[in-house]
């Protein structure tokens, strides 16, 4: 949908500006380490999504939706909060001084009082579970979560149920969902609907992220359309992941609750299958560029606004505020996202943007101290700024995304107006020398 379409398009209100009579439902799935064309919805040759086709189709789809950053962490973050990583401050996986001892973390007691600061910055947030709390409703953690305890994020349920220090860094018992059982996820929508309540629910399985061991029956359908067998097994993943989804969906309808909820699709980050290794390739999870970046993002609220496939840039910090637009709330000020059902509030809106960081923090204090690029898309033209700090390599990037949407011809010495404008967009957002 061009921008002028969106300007001009019908947006049915009811309920996105003031409270409605029953509350909206609001169910969260979060697709992980999953590349934004890996859906038959976006025209992938030979993956099967026909579920998340079937939300796409029913509701608004932001085919170019972006997350701030490329990691799970401060992405599954900044999607909670509506907040950047350098607002938060999780901007990383991992705290200073873990250097791919990971597995000290419990018992190292520097590492351990790190990762129970990264806690404390979760604990301290607006996260939408909260503000929801206090509207009444009752909310569930299910799958990734780097948050420690499922209340530290201010779920009154949930599955993870360990501090990070003391067990799995992202989500222990919470990471059995979609993989092993759907059942918790099920249970707790029945205990909702039996009491009248309304609810958040947080659906983060660890799919497609490996390990990729999709059942037989799945992999059996793409060995013969690649020559990689981890490409396969990558592909096999997804359809699995799109098979959860139906189970969930499945059950709104089977609940009689399907009208009454919203539901939001997106995945944490992107993901390029390596075909020679297990591994992702070097332009997708935890790059700057839109392997790693960009998503879909679906909004489903029956009745209320149906705007079709949208092509203009969108990001995940759009989440929160929508979701609280939604229920007649206001977002927190801090909150810099529009809100998705409001077409001229995300048509007029000049950039989307976004920052890199390291994997492990270097400051826990210092979010600029851990940065490696900052990032914006703006129209058409994406811009990448490197920080001298942690690429002191890195080069000016500035990419024409619709006509090389893999970013390979770097236009930045030929336009220097444009890398002028939308650096001037940039540093007005987050300037990190400021």
């Amino acid at each position: 949908m061009s921008r002028r379409a969106m300007l001009a398009a019908v947006v049915m209100v009811a309920g996105a500006s003031s409270v409605t009579a029953k509350p909206p439902n609001v169910v969260l799935i979060i697709s992980d380490d999953h590349a934004w064309g890996d859906y038959s919805f976006m025209g992938h040759p030979h993956i099967r999504t026909p579920r998340i086709d079937r939300l796409a189709a029913e509701g608004t789809t932001f085919r170019r939706g972006y997350v701030p950053s490329s990691l799970c962490s401060p992405s599954l973050a900044s999607i909670l909060t509506g907040l950047y990583a350098h607002q938060h401050k999780l901007t990383s996986n991992d705290p200073p001084g873990t250097a791919g001892r990971h597995a000290q973390i419990p018992k190292d007691p520097v590492l351990r009082e790190g990762r129970r600061r990264m806690v404390g910055f979760i604990e301290d947030a607006p996260t939408l579970p909260k503000l929801l709390a206090a509207r009444g409703y009752d909310s569930f953690q299910a799958g990734k979560w780097w948050g420690g305890n499922f209340r530290s994020g201010g779920f009154t349920e949930g599955m993870t149920l360990g501090d990070p220090a003391h067990g799995g860094r992202h989500g222990d018992e919470g990471l059995s969902i979609g993989r092993k059982t759907m059942k918790p996820v099920l249970d707790f929508v029945d205990r909702s609907v039996d009491a009248d309540r309304p609810f958040l629910l947080w659906y983060a399985p660890m799919m497609p992220h490996q390990p990729h061991d999709p059942p037989e029956r799945l992999l059996a359908k793409y060995r013969d359309k690649t020559p990689s067998l981890h490409v396969a097994r990558y592909w096999a993943m997804i359809e699995w992941f799109d098979e959860t989804c139906g189970q969930l969906l499945d059950h709104l309808d089977a609940r009689k609750i399907a009208d009454d909820t919203i539901v939001v699709y997106l995945a944490d980050n992107g993901w390029i299958q390596e075909p020679d290794s297990p591994g992702f390739a070097p332009r997708s999870k935890r790059s700057q560029y839109d392997g790693g970046l960009r998503t879909p993002i679906i909004v489903r609220w029956p009745g209320k606004a149906r705007l079709g496939m949208v092509d203009t840039p969108v990001s995940s910090i759009d989440v929160a505020p929508t979701i609280l637009k939604a229920l007649g709330a206001e977002p927190t000020p801090e909150m810099q996202g529009v809100n998705l059902l409001d077409a001229e509030a995300v048509a007029k809106r000049e950039a989307v943007f976004g920052e890199i960081f390291l994997h492990d923090a270097v400051d826990l204090d210092r979010p600029a101290a851990s940065l490696c690029q900052r990032w914006a898309e703006a129209g058409d033209w994406k811009l990448i700024v490197p920080d001298p700090r942690n690429s002191p390599d890195g080069v000016v990037e500035l990419y024409d995304v619709a006509k090389d949407p893999y970013e390979r011809r770097n236009l930045a010495e030929s336009e220097p107006g444009k890398v002028a404008e939308i650096r001037r967009l940039l540093d007005a957002w987050w300037d990190p020398e400021g």
